[in-house]
């Protein structure tokens, strides 16, 4: 059932109900609480609304340097699924059934979810194979049967991949190509996404694979300071959210390097003007999330200060430096992810 804007909040309304009667002071910290959200909820409407008018002829979304592309089709269809939009129902339904056969159409004989203009197939692998484990369980049982068979050939694949011999410190991990012999924490963060969301719906998911990439990703970590795109590099803020997802979706909830990394974000946040900005935004944001508490607080706070004054008037973000290639649909995709996590439509966003 597709959720109008009235329905995409998070209970502030009713908390600022409840405590009508409380002291002055906490009904104005309520009351800002409401009018904060509504930004959120007002600026993820208008984000939709610029998706939907982006969308090709061919039902897919595109790179301004690559053309059209599985994997900005999927985070666009993800961006309208964390807002309670789902297929069949609603204002978005023929957008996103549209860009659902889009990347079912476009997925190769040995279960590569990829078009010819990718770059970094795994990549785009990853990405497509998490939104159709997400898509799954918001669909009919007859809608769901092809999603299911192309979903369980995605799977089959990112277990093969990972499963290929590798050096000892590059175990466990992926990498951009299927046959990769080494590993990244940046493409090994969408896989591990995507087998966690397969998991979830009845896929055969074995832990052993599961182990060996949590093994990957601690060794990924910058002595509990911090996450790095390789073992033994340097800690980066984008790379530290990625590795906090990934530890937590896996659930190694609260682990001394996500604990550590936590609170390296928030003595280093990302920042806009930085390579990367928007990928690092939804890793950050559904990463800290995930952590909770004071962490989450203090970043979603500092993720709506950036994001919400720099949204076009038609709705849509454009990042700076290497995503300006990309494009406002990657981005403005990318920026609905990280603002709706609180929503929570999404499984793989449910604590």
């Amino acid at each position: 059932m597709a959720i109008s804007n009235s329905k995409l909040k998070i209970g502030v309304t009713s908390l600022l109900a409840m405590c009508l009667f409380a002291g002055t002071g906490s009904r104005q910290v309520l009351a800002q609480q409401n009018a904060e959200q509504e930004r959120v909820d007002r600026a993820i409407v208008k984000a939709l609304d610029f998706l939907a008018r982006q969308q090709q002829p061919s039902g897919a979304w595109k790179a301004d340097n690559y053309g059209e592309m599985t994997s900005i089709t999927s985070l666009a269809i993800m961006a309208y699924l964390a807002a309670g939009h789902v297929p069949g129902e609603g204002p978005y339904s023929d957008t996103m059934q549209r860009g659902l056969r889009y990347v079912l159409d476009h997925q190769q004989r040995n279960g590569l979810v990829v078009d010819k203009s990718s770059h970094g197939p795994m990549y785009c692998h990853g990405i497509s194979t998490l939104m159709l484990a997400e898509v799954i369980g918001m669909v009919s049982k007859d809608e769901a049967k092809p999603l299911r068979t192309a979903l369980e050939r995605a799977v089959k694949l990112i277990l093969e991949a990972q499963n290929l011999q590798k050096p000892r410190d590059q175990a466990g991990g992926w990498r951009y190509q299927p046959s990769s012999r080494d590993s990244d924490l940046s493409v090994t963060g969408w896989q591990l996404l995507a087998l966690r969301a397969a998991k979830n719906v009845g896929c055969d998911v074995p832990a052993d694979n599961i182990d060996r990439a949590v093994e990957y990703v601690k060794n990924c970590s910058s002595r509990n300071r911090g996450f790095c795109y390789q073992p033994g590099g340097g800690p980066s803020p984008i790379m530290t959210g990625t590795g906090i997802l990934a530890l937590e979706i896996c659930g190694q909830h609260h682990a001394p390097e996500s604990l550590g990394g936590a609170d390296f974000l928030l003595s280093s946040p990302i920042r806009y003007q930085q390579e990367h900005f928007f990928y690092g935004a939804y890793y950050c944001g559904v990463g800290m999330f995930q952590i909770g508490g004071r962490h989450w607080e203090q970043s979603r706070d500092h993720l709506r200060a950036i994001l919400l004054p720099k949204q076009s008037a038609d709705g849509s973000w454009l990042g700076e430096s290497n995503e300006i290639a990309i494009g406002r649909p990657y981005a403005t995709s990318m920026a609905v992810l990280s603002l709706a996590v609180e929503y929570q439509f999404l499984p793989i966003y449910q604590r």
